[in-house]
């Protein structure tokens, strides 16, 4: 009779559960600075305009 280990499964639930950690870990630095995020690309994009606009008027 051969005995059956649970090695298998317990080496892929915690490759699992590393990959939920990871995953709670981006939810929450992109929950937190995503409005920061954002702001800089709207900076961002308006500064290229005002540069745009500028550039036409030469």
């Amino acid at each position: 009779m051969k005995v059956v280990t649970a090695e298998k499964g317990q080496g892929l639930l915690e490759y699992a559960l590393i990959l939920v950690m990871v995953a709670v870990v981006v939810f929450v630095v992109l929950a937190t600075l995503g409005p920061a995020i954002g702001n800089l690309f709207s900076d961002l994009n308006s500064d290229f305009q005002d540069i745009s606009f500028v550039m036409q008027m030469l």
